[in-house]
């Protein structure tokens, strides 16, 4: 890998997501080296991948190079790889560009695609949770109305614009409505030879309700939100199976359509060659202590998403969303250069900023420890938090100028196929 010897303790951070990027941040310029691994040399702004996906910013808006995050670290270094196992006995990590020795390993890898056994939609559906991801449900959604323009039969044409979403929580609610906008605003004007009103979005959601982790008031308003711009709520649904052309729920509900997005759920991305027992079945997550240790292991740490820590506010661990990750990777930054010097850790506790979603223009949900509001207000708040969430000055302009264009205009003014998609046969 080319890292260079040093007398300092090395500590490698395994991901370039939220918990390793504020990990490698609280740990700049202290005495100790510095090694942060990814298999893709940027950080994705994942609460904002919707937009991409649903052509509102371009991809270069909510991601940030890797590198530039560290360059003013004198003792950080950057490796483009992809991690394939971990030697705990040796304390060695391999990957597809060489191996590389460790006094502290942060295992940061996050979460991937949870299709639940169900080979057959894993095959067939649009996953979003990376930006190549993003940007092909982009140009599939752009392709089918191309498409839906040319063909003469009225079948095809419905398949192509039906659009179903799986999954209720706060992505695909907030894809829903960003599609719904599509319809609205932009198929009447760019597409004037089809019937907007053809055009059906319907999100479907296992639970009782949308927004299952938010509460009832904020999950009442998101649907009614969703109903207002058409799009087409069906609670207590789940596909058992789809095809490519035809999902098929536990209902009597039959869907004809060429594009299903899932945004079911996640399961834990581990790194092989841990022991079985640090592992939570079925969710794939590290089981860790109060300082994010993985269990049985003194010097190997979890953070982030595929850290499963229970106390007794959260007992089946913290939620898999930015704030845990962020959290935890600033106070084990710390704790890590106690470690180091022989100070005590500290332990973790995690501090509940609150819950938020956005439905579309003018319309958001947000679930604060004292108060609960939706409606402009939300949406604004939602807004300005994302906005100071990125990461980089150029993209929080960019962001506010896209916004600030399409809220104006009416307009998304990525609507671009770059590069065609084509499902694999």
């Amino acid at each position: 890998m080319n890292i260079p010897k040093s007398n300092l303790p090395r500590i490698v951070i395994v991901g370039g997501g939220f918990a390793g990027v504020s990990m490698a941040k609280a740990l700049a310029n202290k005495n100790a080296q510095i090694v942060l691994l990814d298999k893709h040399n940027y950080h994705t702004f994942q609460p904002l991948l919707y937009q991409v996906s649903s052509a509102g910013l371009e991809p270069d808006s909510i991601a940030y190079p890797l590198r530039k995050i560290i360059k003013k670290h004198k003792t950080s270094f950057f490796r483009l790889a992809k991690v394939e196992n971990i030697q705990p006995e040796t304390k060695e990590i391999h990957t597809d560009i060489g191996s590389l020795t460790y006094d502290y390993l942060i295992l940061a890898t996050g979460t991937k695609t949870n299709y639940f056994g169900n080979q057959a939609i894993e095959a067939n559906s649009m996953p979003m949770k990376k930006l190549p991801q993003a940007l092909n449900i982009r140009s599939l959604i752009l392709q089918n109305f191309e498409k839906a323009t040319i063909t003469n039969s009225l079948k095809e044409r419905q398949a192509l614009l039906n659009f179903v979403i799986v999954g209720g929580g706060p992505t695909g609610v907030e894809l829903a409505g960003a599609i719904a906008e599509l319809k609205n605003h932009i198929l009447p004007r760019d597409y004037r030879d089809l019937d907007a009103n053809a055009m059906q979005i319907h999100l479907l959601e296992g639970n009782k309700r949308v927004l299952p982790p938010m509460s009832e008031n904020a999950s009442k308003k998101a649907e009614e939100f969703l109903k207002e711009l058409g799009v087409k709520v069906h609670c207590n649904t789940f596909v058992k199976d789809y095809d490519g052309k035809t999902a098929l729920t536990n209902t009597d509900l039959t869907l004809e359509s060429k594009t299903l997005i899932w945004a079911a759920g996640v399961t834990g991305a581990p790194v092989k060659g841990l022991k079985a027992e640090t592992l939570m079945e079925r969710i794939n997550r590290y089981k860790v202590n109060r300082f994010n240790q993985v269990e049985g292991y003194d010097n190997i740490f979890a953070i982030g998403d595929i850290a499963l820590m229970k106390t007794e506010a959260y007992p089946n661990g913290h939620p898999q969303v930015a704030q845990p990750a962020i959290q935890q990777g600033k106070l084990l930054g710390k704790n890590i250069m106690r470690l180091i010097d022989g100070k005590p850790l500290k332990q973790f506790t995690y501090n509940d900023k609150g819950s938020m979603a956005t439905v579309g223009r003018n319309k958001a949900v947000v679930d604060l420890k004292h108060y609960k509001f939706a409606g402009f207000f939300a949406w604004f708040v939602w807004m300005f938090i994302h906005l100071m969430s990125l990461v980089g000055f150029r993209n929080r302009v960019i962001v506010f100028f896209n916004w600030s264009y399409n809220y104006i205009n009416f307009d998304k003014a990525a609507r671009l196929i770059i590069r065609p998609f084509y499902k694999p046969k």
